[in-house]
């Protein structure tokens, strides 16, 4: 049986589609193209009452918090946003609760769901997701704690093994991949299209490499500021179509633009003008690239589902990290639990103190009332200070006993909530 994490009496769940069980022409139908919408419309549901969302190429991840919150009623308002059939998002999604969840959620900024175990991009794409969450107040104490809690997780990671040493991103493996298929890249054009950060990974990969490149956007302005901070030379993107009607040899393109860039006809048209080939990587989600360009003579399409050959191989190079990490990860979510049944025991026993202290304060100046004057100032003092120590006396063994049930991991606490409820009168707010 699972053991749930509680978060003061509240519930962690994870939805999320990931690469791992849905290709990416699949993946891109789950993307929210109003990001802060879909926080709102999770957060106002009542099932959640805070809101994270994690969108990348490779995933689309829903992490919320809630009163036991329904996940089906979850699936289905996402299947709302999104407009896709509830029977195609329930096959596609994958669900984990409580503490399945946080292991999940530590396991990704350690790097060991990524497409290429032990990359660092994911990392930066959590803490980005968090810092959108935590400013438009979408997350709140619950939610904060844990993703700060898993993203140093992920940094201790990467810090005590080896698991990224020499682990390279998408775009790095992407440009690798070009290079089995071209003898003399440096004599080869090649064009880079996308400002995002997709594209600074593959410009990055190809800088390193001491391969020159064109930069184009949807805008020169924003090839040009790409280039300043990154590399490669920017055109306008009217150039760049010219260009790959003789010139280009080499086509990288990673945008979030929701149309086809490259359209089956255009390039048809494109390659009766060409004698060479042309080999295209469309690492853009959604696809920007039309997947029956495929089809044509003289061109090579690869996206991110071909490049996925590659992730056993980087697996089992790194198996000793992997297993490694894990431990890791067992002895942080060890501490993590710890911690979090404390917090949920907190409200039930400083409630039962304060309702102590008041009959307390209470008692004792009815009995002042009663002794009158026959007392002095500073015996007032001690038998005040004997009344804190009588409470504190009856109480610090039930309280610190019941600290320690809700500290098991076998203990439901609602049920200890509700017998402390009955036990003290305690009215969970």
């Amino acid at each position: 049986m699972t053991a749930h994490l509680t978060l003061q009496s509240s519930q962690f769940v994870n939805l999320r589609v990931t690469f791992k069980n849905s290709p990416i022409h699949v993946l891109e139908k789950f993307t929210f193209k109003d990001i802060h919408k879909a926080h709102t419309a999770f957060t106002e549901s009542g099932e959640i009452e805070e809101c994270i969302i994690l969108q990348t190429c490779n995933r689309v991840e829903i992490y919320g918090v809630g009163n036991n919150p329904q996940t089906d009623k979850i699936t289905e308002l996402w299947s709302n946003l999104i407009y896709v059939p509830i029977d195609e998002v329930k096959s596609n999604i994958i669900i984990d609760v409580g503490e399945e969840a946080i292991k999940h959620l530590a396991k990704l900024t350690s790097g060991l769901d990524s497409l290429v175990v032990g990359e660092d991009q994911i990392l930066g794409q959590v803490k980005r997701s968090l810092e959108f969450s935590r400013k438009n107040k979408f997350s709140g104490q619950n939610l904060n704690v844990l993703f700060d809690k898993t993203i140093r997780i992920g940094s201790k990671v990467r810090t005590d093994t080896g698991i990224n040493k020499g682990s390279i991103s998408v775009g790095s493996m992407a440009v690798n991949l070009a290079l089995e298929y071209f003898d003399e890249v440096n004599e080869k054009e090649i064009l880079l299209i996308g400002s995002g950060e997709g594209a600074t990974l593959i410009a990055k990969a190809l800088k390193q490499r001491d391969i020159k490149f064109f930069i184009s956007s949807r805008t020169f302005n924003r090839a040009r500021s790409f280039s300043e901070t990154v590399g490669g030379l920017p055109i306008p993107f009217e150039e760049a179509l010219e260009r790959l009607q003789k010139n280009t040899d080499m086509v990288f393109i990673s945008t979030v633009a929701p149309y086809y860039l490259l359209t089956y006809d255009r390039m048809k048209d494109i390659m009766q003008h060409r004698d060479k080939g042309l080999m295209i990587f469309d690492l853009s989600n959604p696809r920007t690239v039309e997947d029956k360009i495929a089809e044509l003579n003289k061109i090579k399409l690869v996206n991110i589902d071909q490049i996925s050959e590659i992730v056993e191989k980087n697996v089992k190079k790194r198996k000793k990290e992997i297993q490694f990490a894990e431990k890791i990860i067992e002895q942080e979510i060890f501490l993590i639990r710890e911690t979090l049944k404390r917090k949920s025991s907190e409200p039930v026993i400083v409630t039962i103190f304060k309702d102590a202290d008041s009959i307390r304060e209470k008692e004792f100046r009815k009995a002042l009332s009663m002794i009158g004057d026959r007392i002095k100032e500073k015996d007032i003092k001690i038998l005040e200070q004997f009344s804190y120590a009588l409470v504190e006396g009856i109480l610090a063994t039930p309280m610190n006993n019941l600290r320690k049930e809700f500290s098991q991991k076998s203990v439901d606490n609602n049920e200890l909530i509700n017998l402390a409820s009955k036990l003290f009168n305690y009215e969970k707010l």
